[in-house]
């Protein structure tokens, strides 16, 4: 038997269950991953919920939980080549990455590199794949200002350094706990909240912006006369009437999370851990998550 969370009707963390369930077995094409680690994302806990988010992404009692995950694969099913018993692997598969084991394709996975720990790739797919997305539409160079919404949260600390990058100058609003640290990652902090757009204009002039946390910083670009075109915004539901661009992880390189994983490895990316938590604890982990004020990403272990 293996261990996998579960969930029998719609609700907050506390309907959350660790279960036992068969032990699945790789088939043709598959493989199987031991998941040593699993990341915690917002729309988990707004799928377990119900209303739109199970609607969009198929949720419903009787599902998994998670997306996001690490470990090493431990079976290899019949015409596999591109992975091999013992490969360290990250990945992600909806309603399904925190259990003992993850069925996938090989195509779904991407080769943990030497000196990313699994806590580390384990909180990359979904955050990796959307932070490049909303960065690398923007088309930023060193003569822009771009301003970023919720540049500490998982996606934005991502974003804040791929946007650095760039050579733009990054303005970033956090609370006041994580100014220092969007410092260190050479943005200029910022607190959200009202009044943003005074704040901002003692700071720069924004040319471009990445909204992570709402309609905040939507709203605050347009003030600069930011063209529509040059605003990004992930998470602007039920404001789908025009202004900016709306994208996710769809929208991502190929090769985005491969190269997001060796900015890790090689430490010119870093992606702080807020927490950690056993598995047996996962109902934690996401009241924890819906608190607000993440800096970077919660992972749930499995030992």
């Amino acid at each position: 038997m293996a261990r996998a969370v579960r969930y029998e009707q719609f609700g907050g963390p506390e309907v959350l269950k660790v279960v036992e369930v068969e032990e699945p077995h790789a088939g043709p094409g598959e493989v199987r991953v031991r998941v040593s680690a699993a990341g915690l994302n917002p729309v988990d806990y707004k799928i377990f919920h119900g209303g739109p988010a199970a609607e969009a992404f198929g949720g419903a009692p009787g599902s998994g939980v998670g997306n996001d995950f690490a470990g090493v694969v431990d079976e290899v099913g019949e015409g596999v080549t591109e992975l091999s018993v013992g490969d360290r692997v990250f990945g992600g598969k909806r309603h399904e990455a925190i259990a003992d084991f993850v069925m996938t394709s090989p195509r779904a996975l991407h080769r943990t590199p030497d000196g990313v720990t699994d806590e580390l790739a384990a909180g990359l797919s979904i955050a990796g794949r959307t932070a490049a997305a909303a960065i690398g539409q923007l088309d930023l160079g060193a003569s822009d200002t771009v301003l970023i919404g919720g540049a500490a949260g998982g996606v934005g600390v991502l974003a804040t350094q791929l946007a650095a990058r760039t050579g733009a100058t990054v303005i970033g609003t956090a609370s006041e706990r994580n100014h220092e640290f969007l410092r260190g990652l050479d943005a200029i902090p910022v607190s959200y909240g009202d009044g943003l757009a005074d704040r901002v204009k003692d700071l720069g002039t924004p040319t471009a912006a990445a909204d992570l946390n709402g309609v905040e910083v939507i709203e605050t670009a347009k003030e600069f006369g930011v063209p529509a075109g040059r605003i990004t915004a992930i998470a602007a539901h039920g404001h789908e009437d025009g202004g900016f661009v709306a994208t996710g992880g769809v929208d991502a390189p190929a090769d985005a999370l491969p190269r997001i994983a060796q900015g890790l490895a090689d430490g010119s990316l870093v992606l702080p851990l807020e927490a950690s938590y056993p598995l047996e604890q996962v109902a934690d982990a996401y009241r924890r998550l819906e608190q607000g004020h993440v800096r970077g990403k919660i992972i749930i272990t499995l030992n």
